[in-house]
């Protein structure tokens, strides 16, 4: 396609070789893994979300809060993928979503290119969000039914006044990018099928030619053989636009595949960031340890004898998290420990530092250990 039908002219040079950055939450700074190309497209720094709870009754009162996010802070880099994992309920669409600015933070910092995104007006964050797209879970019930396929994908464009200018090709351009047929332009989404329906949802994600996109667990709700190509989808896509992945997700062995850092959650905390292979391989947090020990192994034999990491007991409320460190209440090295050491963990909260394999791979925990698990 030529810049003259490009809505937002010629294509920047891709961005190649992903290299890993860190991060740190707490009240430590962010440090890269290894030297990043530049500064970091996205900073985030102390970032809390809260949602008020109210009584019931004729005049409603504010008596609690629950802490979905509690001061994380991290650094995404120009053509990276840092995946955020952890359990339903530990924050990681409410992080995606303030981070987007779609939900308002209750605190800190996010900034895109320098700019701090949680004060501007709707205005000046209506013209940022042609650089940072979002991917959605449920690629059915994201997609307009009433509208042809064609429409959807152009609706971006109409809405940011950059269709006039060769939309119709340049959508036809991006179903072609993005595997899907452009003479089937004028179908709806219910003729397609989940896999070819994420990947109208991605297309529409990249009619504005985004710096950013923010895929929130974007092949969950598909089979696992339609995940591989939607993956396989998004790295090539990456490879071509050199875009940043902000990569939500649950499925600890799609994260390995696909990221180049990963940031774990629990509970509106991040309790360990690390270079992926470095992570799996040598998780430092219980917690880490136990996702990584649930991942099935496909060697029956080494299935059968290695030894699960079991966390027991369901996730605290957010909404009443407990004191010191969050996890201490399912924690299995926490049962090991001397009275004076747990004593430690329910008095004190474990920051996010180094625990002594580099900078770039911080945990928050007072007593992390490596421990092989795979």
């Amino acid at each position: 396609m030529s810049s003259s039908e490009n809505p937002r002219g010629p294509q920047p040079e891709p961005t190649t070789g992903a290299t890993a950055g860190g991060a740190a939450a707490g009240r430590e700074p962010a440090t890269p893994a290894v030297a990043a190309p530049g500064e970091p497209i996205l900073s985030v720094r102390h970032l809390v979300k809260e949602f008020p709870i109210r009584s019931k009754g004729l005049i409603p009162r504010t008596i609690g809060a629950v802490h979905a996010v509690s001061d994380i802070s991290f650094d995404l880099y120009r053509g990276e993928t840092l995946g955020l994992v952890g359990e339903s309920g530990c924050g990681k669409s409410t992080t995606s979503r303030a981070v987007l600015h779609l939900q308002p933070a209750t605190s800190g910092s996010v900034l895109f290119e320098g700019v701090e995104i949680t004060t501007l007006s709707n205005q000046r964050m209506r013209a940022l969000r042609r650089d940072m797209q979002l991917v959605f879970q449920d690629p059915y019930a994201s997609l307009n039914p009433r509208i042809t396929v064609s429409e959807i994908i152009a609706e971006p464009l109409k809405i940011h006044g950059r269709f006039q200018s060769g939309g119709k090709a340049y959508v036809e351009d991006l179903m072609q990018r993005v595997g899907l047929n452009p003479e089937h332009g004028n179908r709806y989404p219910h003729e397609f099928s989940g896999g070819q329906r994420q990947r109208i949802g991605i297309a529409r994600a990249l009619a504005l030619k985004p710096k950013v996109l923010v895929l929130d667990e974007p092949v969950s709700a598909l089979d696992v053989s339609i995940q591989a190509g939607v993956i396989n989808l998004l790295e090539d896509l990456q490879d071509e636009l050199g875009l940043a992945y902000l990569f939500v997700a649950h499925d600890l062995s799609v994260v390995r595949h696909i990221a180049d850092r990963v940031a774990v959650m629990y509970l509106g905390k991040i309790v360990e960031i690390g270079p992926a292979d470095q992570l799996f391989e040598r998780p430092l947090h219980p917690y880490t340890q136990a996702l990584i020990s649930a991942i099935p192994i496909p060697d029956p034999r080494r299935e059968r004898e290695r030894e699960r990491i079991l966390v027991q007991g369901d996730v605290p409320s957010p909404a009443n998290p407990p004191s010191g460190c969050r996890f201490r209440t399912r924690c299995p090295l926490f049962l090991t420990l001397s009275e004076g050491d747990q004593q430690r963990c329910v008095n004190e909260e474990p920051l996010l530092i180094d625990r002594g394999l580099g900078p770039g791979h911080p945990a928050a925990c007072h007593y992390a250990k490596v421990q092989k698990v795979i």
